[in-house]
């Protein structure tokens, strides 16, 4: 490609600018492996980077934290032309140019082979919030969670990760109660496999209470805030919850009195850095049993390049349901 479309973020004056310009490949960062972009997907992170500027590491800039597309160029034997493959995490889309783009370029030990059971818009249906979903199932599994404990919770359930963590857990065996604040969603959630919908306004802290009935042998938190603060409060003994997101705020309240009366765990998620050995076997289970299965119309909408930022808004605005995936 002589040019390619891109959505550029820039800076002129102390005012940014969003919109889709033509761009080279000498435009690009530096990086090892370039690739033709299939498909990006939107998540609230590159809401804050596109319309917050928050971790902007410097203008002009492409978002998008997710991509993935073929290989048109490497130079590291590690991939070839014609390799399809998934980026997510580290500083894509934040610190280096990322998916919404027609094409990128990528330091190689960011990319990750498409692995077989996924097809390269599936992959970018799960992206990074279905990397931060499964992340999640597999540390609360690996911290004793299995579908005979009892009940698991999905906080902020019609968003991305919430969404397919319903999904998954309910295609293991899991009860699943979602959480959510969207009264008219509550049949989108029984059909990802929720067996119960709890108004979101049930499991907000309010009054500081640092243990209540137990409820719950696990929960998946991409929320944090007064959320997370209930939750810690009525985790089961040895129950775990898995914090990954701060849409309801950063400041949790809390007393050691769950933590050392009932042996509950906070397991923090990160999906940015983690381990290459950790990211490759959670894309495989993703292929595999934590495919989710709904992959379809019902978790996703499709937007061309030009529409992503009016979503951007939405998805700050908590009026995102599912999955939105860019076609490049």
């Amino acid at each position: 490609m002589d040019t390619f479309q891109a959505l550029v973020l820039d800076k002129e004056n102390e005012q940014t600018n969003l919109e889709v310009k033509n761009l080279t490949l000498d435009d690009l960062p530096e990086g090892d492996v370039t690739i033709q972009v299939a498909y990006s997907s939107i998540n609230y992170k590159d809401g804050m980077v596109g319309i917050k500027n928050q971790m902007v590491g410097s203008y002009p800039h492409v978002p998008g934290i997710d991509l993935a597309g073929t290989v048109i160029d490497s130079a590291d034997g590690s991939f070839k032309k014609g390799d399809e493959v998934i980026v997510t995490s580290y500083t894509l889309g934040t610190g280096h140019f990322g998916g919404f783009s027609q094409v990128a370029r990528v330091p190689k030990d960011w990319v990750v082979s498409l692995p077989k059971g996924l097809s390269l818009k599936e992959a970018m249906i799960l992206g990074t919030a279905g990397l931060t979903a499964g992340l999640s199932i597999q540390r609360l599994e690996d911290n004793g969670l299995n579908s005979s404990k009892g009940s698991v919770l999905v906080a902020g359930a019609t968003g991305g990760v919430g969404s397919l963590s319903v999904d998954m857990l309910a295609k293991k065996g899991y009860n699943v109660a979602a959480s959510t604040g969207k009264a008219s969603e509550a049949e989108y959630l029984k059909k990802l496999g929720a067996k119960e919908i709890i108004d979101r306004e049930e499991i907000t802290d309010t009054d500081g209470t640092p243990t209540r009935k137990k409820k719950w042998a696990a929960a998946v938190d991409p929320v944090g805030g007064q959320t997370l603060q209930y939750i810690l409060s009525t985790l089961k003994y040895d129950g775990s919850v898995a914090t990954s997101g701060l849409a309801g705020g950063v400041a949790v309240s809390t007393t050691v009195l769950p933590f050392i009366s009932r042996g509950i765990n906070w397991l923090g998620i990160d999906s940015v850095q983690c381990s290459m050995e950790i990211r490759k076997k959670i894309w495989n289970r993703l292929a595999d049993d934590l495919k989710p299965t709904f992959l379809n119309e019902d978790i996703v909408s499709e937007v061309p390049l030009e529409e992503v930022p009016g979503v951007l808004e939405e998805i700050l605005e908590g009026k995102v349901r599912g999955r939105t995936l860019v076609k490049l």
